[in-house]
């Protein structure tokens, strides 16, 4: 019984694997052609600041249809920052041209950038505006806005003063935008107003490509960009492939935007809104052998027009997202075992907090968590070394129906010898399966929060290992895990004699070490904890109950029911 455990176990990672890394919504490469989403941008010239993406200069300026009231003399960058992010904004277009998070960092070690720039003007920045007439967003998004508030000469005063953008025209067009940092980390609030004369328009606020290329992770278990909608208690993903059918989304949405494995953009609480999504690829550049990186562009129109919005533009980290909204916790993808994931979580983080290292903070609680299923991984083994017992008098009585087919009704005999032997021996069959089966989800769920926690994004354990969130680069831990765990099946009790049955389970943690060649260290750490702590639990528990009593098989004449006032056979009865 407990081989089937076993191949249960195996099996189902192999599912988990296998669904992964080939059925994983592939992004669709990126749609050409204009959209809401894109509105045609005119020219914008090379940005000064060193961190800041660098656009292209178009070929030919659209030349402007009315004189200029109010705006700025020159193009500028505007810097600000505050604990988390430093943020740079152009007074062309009035528009977030870099947001870097200063607690995460690049494969270079600079500071992580979440705005995607590659693309240049070809891509709208975040915090561009479309409108239904897209000349006057054209004309938005290229001209040079006037800058007022204290953070326009302090970086450090945005937290108290908004950053705002004002532009006024002969025609009577005049925009207004205010930026203004949230108390609350990586959070920005946001303010459009759009007029011509005493006319309001309502804007759609257009992010554009999301996350970023520098925050995409590699592997087959790490999350594509997609995008999050979240409305009436439920999350909804959108991934590339669901475009084709539909781009667009109204509702009254909780939140709303694009993530990635890692990493997030999203409108909080934008209330009745219409959000529209449009896949994005960047191209490799020259010599680049990765794969050609795929985003998403969002944008998302308030019915709501010139009420503030706050945008959340950072890590899917679970006690800054709780911090904002308990249901913003939804966007990090912790399986299906969520509800086991979060206090998990929570206990990683605790003990690393007296740690300081989260390898060895998986490393205890992977103790921790084995020394409480203890008891049910100790009955398993009992029960299954109960069942060894007997399998000699179980394979005798096999053997005497094996030549009628599964369809004879005579077969039914051997159902009931069998369950007469359970009984007589006090062995229950199921029960060597349901301790194993309880612990399951736990097993699910350490392993689901080891590949979605940012926390171990850059976090080293030690020796070659400077990356849990990353494959181990000289293989090592993914070959102890399949060598331990070959040790530990053979040392587990058998209950079966089946050659190749014996080959296959065998073989299967091999075909497993290959598989998790490159999933992360921090949770193949966890499983090689786990198989070598299964092992000493197993020697222990083979000392308590001691060595295997051997039974050999009896004869039919010696298994006929005969009831005595115990409920035992006469053989029973007599010494058994």
């Amino acid at each position: 019984m407990e081989r089937r455990v076993l191949l249960a176990i195996f099996l189902s990672f192999l599912v988990l694997y296998t669904y992964q890394a080939l059925f994983s919504p592939a992004p669709r490469p990126a749609a050409t052609g204009t959209s809401p989403l894109n509105a045609p941008q005119s020219t914008e010239a090379s940005r000064e600041s060193a961190p800041a993406p660098v656009e292209p200069a178009a070929a030919t300026p659209v030349a402007p249809s009315a004189t200029p009231l109010v705006g700025g003399l020159t193009e500028r960058d505007i810097r600000v920052e505050t604990a988390d992010v430093i943020a740079v904004f152009g007074n062309r277009g009035a528009r977030l041209k870099s947001w870097r998070l200063k607690r995460y960092f690049d494969g270079k070690g600079a500071p992580l950038e979440l705005v995607a720039g590659e693309l240049g003007s070809a891509q709208p920045l975040p915090f561009s505006l479309a409108l239904p007439d897209e000349a006057v967003g054209r004309t938005l998004n290229d001209a040079v806005y006037e800058v007022s508030g204290a953070a326009a000469t302090d970086p450090g005063a945005w937290q108290s003063s908004p950053l705002v953008f004002e532009y006024r025209d002969s025609s009577g067009l005049r925009a207004v935008k205010e930026f203004r940092a949230d108390p609350v980390p990586y959070v920005l609030e946001f303010r459009a107003s759009v007029k011509i004369g005493d006319r309001s328009l309502a804007p759609a606020i257009q992010w554009g490509p999301a996350v970023s290329p520098s925050s995409r992770e590699v592997g087959s278990y790490a999350r594509q960009a997609g995008g999050l909608l979240y409305r009436d208690g439920t999350l909804e993903r959108v991934g590339a492939d669901d475009l084709a059918e539909r781009s667009a989304y109204e509702g009254n949405f909780r939140y709303a935007g694009v993530d990635d494995h890692y990493f997030v953009t999203m409108a909080l609480a934008p209330g009745n809104s219409k959000v529209s999504f449009r896949p994005v690829g960047i191209p490799q550049a020259e010599g680049e052998t990765d794969a050609p990186v795929q985003l998403m562009a969002w944008s998302i129109e308030s019915r709501e027009p010139e009420t503030p919005m706050k945008f959340y533009a950072g890590p899917k980290d679970l006690e800054a997202l709780q911090a904002i909204d308990p249901a913003f916790v939804k966007a990090i993808d912790f399986g299906m075992f969520d509800f086991i994931v979060v206090p998990l979580l929570r206990a990683l983080n605790w003990l690393n907090g007296y740690i300081g290292n989260y390898g060895w903070s998986i490393i205890l609680l992977t103790v921790l968590i084995n020394a409480v299923m203890f008891p049910l991984r100790h009955k398993s083994v009992v029960s299954m070394r109960k069942m060894q017992e007997i399998q000699p008098e179980a394979k005798a009585i096999q053997e005497r129906y094996a030549k009628l087919k599964s369809s004879d009704p005579a077969r039914q005999k051997m159902n009931q010898e069998l369950m007469a032997l359970y009984r007589e021996r006090g062995v229950n069959p199921a029960s060597g399966c349901v301790p194993m089966l309880l612990t399951m989800p736990v097993f699910f769920a350490f392993y689901a929060m080891l590949t979605v926690a940012i926390e171990l994004r850059g976090a080293p354990f030690f020796g070659w290992i400077h990356d849990l969130s990353r494959p181990d680069p000289l293989y090592i831990i993914p070959v102890l895990m399949g060598l331990t765990q070959i040790w530990q099946m053979r040392i587990t009790p058998q209950t079966g004699t089946d050659p190749a049955q014996q080959k296959m389970m065998m073989a299967m943690p091999i075909v497993f070490m290959v598989f998790f060649l490159w999933t992360s260290a921090g949770a193949l750490l966890y499983w090689l904890v786990s198989n070598v702590w299964g092992i000493g639990q197993q020697y222990l528990t083979n000392y308590l109950i001691g060595p295997p009593t051997t039974r050999a098989a009896r004869s039919p004449a010696e298994r006929r029911m005969k009831r005595v006032g115990s409920g035992k056979t006469d053989a029973a009865a007599q010494g058994d």
